[in-house]
């Protein structure tokens, strides 16, 4: 017979072929005597000899068996296109074992369990809508914030047919943008772009309302508001506008009105302060993640807030820069604004030594700004005495800690330590303290200290101590390290919580050289009685 197959064919022949859901490949495959009397017996059936016959005709003429095996399948119950040797109707049970283990039968499961299975076959992925996060111009505000933000708007433009004049927005950048009023000046000036001195309606809610300052927090609206168009960070110079505006309008520093040049100061004090604890980068260019890290935004709210100037601790006030300033003054003893190693080593009554001095002026911790070589400027001393009086503070503390890091390697060792406070023991033998040998020190220290690495101290280290001021103090500021000796260790521990240890030193300070102006003015006979409630309190 055309077609004939050959018993070669008969026994490469694959068991998954018959198309046999009532037995097993593996059963097949045991017994191969089995699977040839199968398949010869399903090869007589007459169904197979027209299927195999109308495969070799559709191959002679080039059709595709897929459409002739499809149209050959009319009796197959199956819907497959090889005929099952069993009639039909009398096909076996299958027992319950192969139901579970057979893997056909697991392989032509294609819907969804009988058992109750949770597992559901997928036809095709379901796609996830996922929401707009970025936004290049910022997040678009809710309808109401909007509408309510143009009613007040309108509120506060109303009968200004032609606008607003740079007098009459302050209450605009108050009670509408909720900035601090002295930021009424410098936001008007950036929205009149071309100096016409009037601004619209329409002009501000192109700025405030299309620019989307609405859904940003404070302290970005500050920072675009202060920064130029073109820089993504904050100088020193954007900082004047604001100080020149709290100057002239706040209640505190009216008294001010008549010296300028200590106006000019004071504003000069309050910047460098700011950049000295916000500025943690040392570049001179504040940044918005900076900004955001700070208290300064907080603290310009209490300015707008405080009538008394000086009750603003942070940054602003004028007990403080009155401190500052005359510290500084004391020490510039030819008044060029300057001063040198031999003007510094004076200070706090000759409390620091002369080889942390010279650290100071090798600039290892911080460039001076000074364009005089072997000079500190005001700016210069600024940073150092915020850095001295709170060695505990973070600025503090890295100022120092590269100080005495000789190696700058990040790691303080027992050598660098033993090498400022050899000059300390010496200084304890000229008084007549009884000294303190280093071994007992560097012990004192480490207990302090705890550093995660027996005898390397890290600047993490020293961050993590409350105790890290004090530790400055033993290697090379002689005074306030007798005065630590001398004190009950629980009050030191207690004291250390403190966080404004600069407060407490400017405070002190203010009152001393108060009462020294006070008793200058009495002896030239141009003062009043003496008061002793003037007196500090400790």
């Amino acid at each position: 017979m055309e077609g004939a197959v050959s018993m070669s064919d008969v026994a490469a022949f694959q068991p998954e072929a018959l198309q046999l859901p009532e037995l097993s490949p593996l059963a097949l495959k045991a017994n191969p005597f089995l699977a040839e009397q199968l398949f010869s017996q399903w090869f007589s059936l007459p169904d197979t000899s027209r299927l195999v016959k109308s495969l070799l005709a559709a191959a002679k003429t080039g059709e595709p068996l897929n459409a002739v095996g499809n149209s050959s399948t009319t009796n197959a119950g199956s819907g497959s296109s090889i005929p099952s040797m069993f009639p039909s109707g009398c096909t076996p049970p299958l027992s319950p074992r192969s139901v579970s283990g057979s893997p056909r039968t697991v392989k032509q499961r294609v819907g969804p369990s009988s058992l109750g299975s949770p597992l559901k076959v997928i036809s095709e992925p379901v796609r996830e809508v996922i929401p707009q996060f970025y936004f290049k111009n910022g997040r678009l505000p809710p309808a109401e914030t909007r509408e309510r933000c143009l009613f007040d708007i309108d509120q506060h433009f109303y009968g200004h047919v032609d606008g607003l004049q740079q007098n009459e927005f302050k209450s605009v950048a108050k009670d509408i943008c909720k900035l601090p009023s002295f930021f009424s000046t410098i936001l008007f000036r950036r929205i009149d772009v071309n100096g016409v001195g009037i601004i619209t309606r329409d002009q501000f809610i192109d700025y405030w309302v299309k620019g989307n300052f609405l859904t940003m927090d404070l302290a970005t609206q500050v920072y675009i508001i202060l920064k130029q168009p073109d820089h993504e960070y904050l100088t020193q110079e954007d900082f004047r506008p604001i100080l020149r505006e709290i100057l002239s309008t706040h209640p505190g520093l009216e008294f001010l009105q008549s010296t300028p040049e200590f106006q000019e100061r004071y504003a000069e004090t309050v910047i460098y302060r700011i950049f000295h604890y916000v500025n943690r980068s040392g570049t001179s260019r504040l940044t918005l993640k900076e900004l955001k890290r700070s208290n300064l935004v907080a603290a310009m709210l209490q300015v707008d807030d405080e009538e008394d100037i000086n009750k603003v601790l942070r940054y602003f006030s004028y007990e403080h820069f009155y401190v500052i300033y005359c510290k500084f003054w004391e020490l510039d003893t030819d008044h060029d604004f300057l001063i040198d190693k031999e003007n510094l080593i004076r200070y706090g009554n000759h409390a620091l030594t002369y080889r942390i001095v010279d650290r100071v002026f090798s600039q290892v911790a911080r460039k001076f700004r000074s364009k005089i070589e072997g000079k500190m400027g005001y700016e210069d001393f600024v940073y150092f005495i915020l850095s001295e009086e709170d060695k505990s503070s973070e600025p503090g503390i890295e100022f120092w800690f590269n100080c005495i890091d000789l190696d700058g390697n990040g790691v303080l060792t027992s050598n660098e330590m033993q090498f400022f406070y050899e000059e300390q023991l010496h200084r304890m033998e000229c008084m007549a303290q009884e000294p303190v040998l280093f071994e007992d020190i560097l012990c004192q220290i480490i207990d302090m200290i705890g550093p995660e690495t027996d005898g390397l101290v890290t600047l993490r280290d020293m961050k993590r101590t409350k105790l890290a001021g004090h530790v400055f103090n033993i290697l090379f500021n002689l005074n306030k390290f007798i005065a630590f000796e001398s004190r009950d260790p629980f009050l030191i521990r207690q004291a250390s919580g403190h966080s404004w240890k600069w407060d407490r030193f400017a405070h002190r300070e203010y009152i001393r050289l108060s009462m020294e102006d006070d008793a200058e003015d009495v002896s030239n006979g141009s003062g009043d009685v003496w008061d002793e409630s003037l007196e500090a309190p400790f």
